[in-house]
């Protein structure tokens, strides 16, 4: 097991986020790795930075009956950006929002370097099959292996 992995899913015994600072939380579409991350820096006064990462775009566009060109181009990303806003005001917090574009994982650590953060949180379903467990969740492994500091995992 990597050292830069904190291997927790958070439940009743876990307590905060004590010594962190600056911390990144990644989203991969689960509002829950937000409100989880945001619940858990907030206790310590911790600048949280969120960051969504979103895939380039590339190839053809098909515009018919597309009513929002930028809600297209941008993978759903504003839409997310918005949705974490609404999060973080619903749960006190203030955070500052990244929307990236380019390879999921190399944009986190990326984010994570140019924040200078000491923890990122990210989430992991959890996983049900044979062949999911096998394989794993090769976005959260990659940023495990790349990261310059440890990855928080919150099981969904």
């Amino acid at each position: 097991m990597s050292d830069k992995l904190i291997p927790v899913f958070p439940d009743e015994e876990y307590g905060g986020m004590k010594g962190y600072r600056k911390v990144l939380i990644a989203l991969n579409g689960s509002k829950e790795v937000l409100e989880q991350g945001i619940k858990l820096a907030r206790d310590e006064k911790t600048w949280i930075t969120v960051v969504k990462v979103v895939q380039p775009f590339d190839g053809d566009l098909n515009l018919t009956g597309i009513k929002n060109l930028n809600d297209i181009l941008d993978d759903g990303g504003s839409a997310a950006v918005r949705e974490i806003n609404k999060t973080a005001e619903t749960e006190g917090a203030l955070v500052k929002t990244r929307l990236e574009q380019g390879d999921v994982p190399q944009r986190i650590v990326e984010v994570a370097q140019e924040e200078k953060c000491d923890l990122i949180i990210m989430g992991s379903k959890k996983k049900k099959g044979i062949l999911s467990r096998l394989f794993g969740d090769h976005v959260v492994e990659k940023v495990i292996d790349q990261a310059p500091c440890p990855v928080f995992v919150v099981g969904m």
